[in-house]
């Protein structure tokens, strides 16, 4: 059974039009989420806008965007001014131009969306649209409105469909060199040479498990036993985490290889 969607619109290329649905790629819908309680009553506590001078809650149809040209001064914008720069259709993934794939580094990267044909008619053209990247090793780049804002996307072909991400604007992204440009990049040969030991022993298939977050475990553990008027679990308490200081990395290189060749106790 096919995943529900919860966008649906067109995908297109020059006069290559064809429907399609998409769906986010990731989901916290399995999280543990809590709520903000009223410690005395133990009711739920509600979130209000309320007016920063004469402390009265603000309706919704009261609510207004407003930019702040100087402290305590708003230029305000109403919903036709900003539809009036916003896209002409916000149902048209339009792709406006191709870059190669291997040239948008992950920091652009933001969330990924599964996109599909939403339309047996429609699948031969998503299909040559998707075969033709795959073929180029090219990516598109296109813009389009998705959680009340217009972001940048770009389309990667991935097997049978295509992974929408949306990418962070060119202003979002913090240029690198500003923070490394003054780390020393020497490395001394041997100790690279101890250093690929040390990683080629760690080095393993990719796993969904690696990633695995453990709090949801032991928050359910604890729920349970909250639930249940159980004591809650203990833990053992952590290792302080500051390191230790290092005097001589390869003296510490070496005592990390050792400790590496040790059987690895079994997980309880």
């Amino acid at each position: 059974m096919a995943a529900r969607s919860f966008w649906k619109g067109y995908l297109k290329l020059s006069l290559v039009t064809c429907p399609v649905a998409m769906a986010p790629a990731t989901s916290e819908a399995e999280k543990i989420r809590f709520h903000t309680l009223n410690k005395a009553t133990g009711n739920r506590v509600e979130a209000v806008y309320v007016d920063a001078e004469t402390g009265r809650k603000v309706e919704d149809d009261d609510q207004a965007r407003g930019y702040e040209k100087e402290t305590g001064s708003f230029v305000v914008l109403e919903d036709d001014d900003l539809r009036a720069v916003a896209l002409k259709s916000t149902r048209t993934i339009e792709i406006e131009s191709f870059v190669p794939a291997d040239s948008v580094g992950w920091l652009w990267y933001d969330t990924p969306h599964f996109l599909t044909p939403n339309d047996p008619v429609g699948e031969e053209a998503f299909a040559v649209i998707r075969e033709a990247m795959a073929a180029t090793g090219t990516v598109g780049l296109s813009r389009l409105v998705l959680y009340r804002r217009e972001r940048p996307v770009m389309l990667e072909p991935r097997g049978r469909g295509i992974v929408l991400w949306t990418l962070h604007y060119a202003d979002e992204v913090r240029p690198a060199e500003r923070y490394f440009e003054e780390i020393d990049g020497a490395a001394d040969p041997a100790l690279l040479k101890m250093i690929g030991q040390l990683i080629e022993k760690r080095t393993r298939k990719w796993d969904d498990e690696l990633v695995r977050d453990p709090m949801q475990a032991n928050l359910r553990k604890l729920i349970e036993a909250k639930k249940k008027k159980r004591p809650p679990p203990t833990r053992k308490r952590a290792a302080k985490d500051e390191p230790t200081n290092v005097v001589n990395i390869m003296d510490a290189l070496k005592k990390s290889l050792a400790a590496e060749e040790k059987p690895a106790r079994p997980r309880r």
